[in-house]
């Protein structure tokens, strides 16, 4: 069966682990090339032992390769900044993008919410790590009830955050709140990262809250039900995806001040919905406290699988 050649810009902690998952599984990828700036990085060391094609000169030196011509997709492991320079190089020559970082060029994909919607585009956004583990549950939620405010907040092991994330902290919370809505559904998110240098280092937990109007019990079940069917969905592609404990729906005191939190024209919600998650790493490279890594990676390799299996017509 014919495969869609990849090549992965960043050869940091996202970048090698997602190169670990190319070889040892993808149905319809091989490796092309594993490109970095540092000829000292272990992902460059990695691949090389492994066979696949290397430059540390960048993009410029990914496009000089001899068999550049042969790579259809793309993955941006990099930063937010560098993101931008890479898709002003790459897509006016046709390579179909998946940025792992949270520049937000292109449209968000979440795959258990909308893998399908943006199959087409040239440059799709995989939102963040938190964004990964929490708008499926803000999708699950919304699918019963409207929900008027999510907020999601995410704590990593301070260990498991390189150079990338520590650089994008803002472009997180922006492009996790505005993915929280526009993927989610949510009338308004916000979004909250935690870097917790706990020792031995935890794995990454996830906290969502909706703010809903869920006016019987039957409405409250189906919720229930919505997100550990949701929970389901994200787990055939990230197995260390699991419920902390059973989904809490709690009324909303009538007198708490909710207002401030509330998009324009939102009613007045009377339950929140509170849903405690963690995921474990696969542990391909980096140890499984590293949640937040393997959540994007797969994330990023569900994407690109699907891509090429359209390409090949299955």
């Amino acid at each position: 069966m014919s495969r869609t050649k990849v090549a992965i810009i960043g050869s940091g902690n996202i970048g090698t682990d997602l190169m670990i998952k190319v070889l040892r599984g993808a149905r319809h990828l091989e490796m092309g090339a594993m490109v970095g700036i540092d000829p000292r990085s272990d992902g460059l060391a990695r691949a090389a032992r492994l066979g696949v094609p290397t430059t540390h000169e960048g993009v410029d030196g990914l496009m000089a390769l001899p068999g550049f011509d042969e790579i259809g997709i793309v993955f941006d492991a990099t930063s937010a900044k560098a993101h931008e320079v890479n898709a002003a190089k790459l897509t006016p020559l046709g390579r179909r993008l998946i940025d792992l970082t949270p520049a937000a060029i292109g449209p968000y994909v979440v795959p258990a919410v909308n893998l399908d919607e943006h199959l087409d585009a040239p440059d799709v956004n995989m939102v963040t790590c938190g964004g990964q583990a929490t708008i499926p549950i803000v999708a699950a939620v919304g699918r019963v009830v409207p929900v008027e405010f999510a907020e999601i907040v995410a704590s990593i092991a301070s260990r498991s955050a390189g150079p990338g994330t520590r650089a994008n902290i803002d472009e997180f919370t922006e492009t996790t709140s505005a993915a929280i809505e526009q993927v989610g559904g949510a009338r308004r998110g916000k979004a909250i990262i935690i870097l917790n240098p706990a020792e031995p280092p935890m794995i990454m937990r996830d906290t969502v809250l909706c703010l809903v109007t869920a006016p019987d019990p039957a409405a409250r079940e189906e919720i229930r039900r919505s997100v550990e069917k949701m929970v389901a969905d994200v787990a055939a592609y990230v197995p260390g995806y699991r419920l902390k404990q059973q989904v809490q729906i709690t009324e909303v005191p009538a007198g708490q001040p909710v207002g401030t939190l509330l998009a324009g024209g939102a009613s007045r919600p009377t339950h929140q919905v509170s849903v405690f998650l963690e995921v474990e790493g696969a542990a391909h490279y980096l140890p499984a406290y590293a949640g937040n890594l393997d959540i994007m990676t797969s994330a990023g390799l569900r994407v690109a699988e699907r891509i090429a299996a359209r390409k090949a017509g299955l």
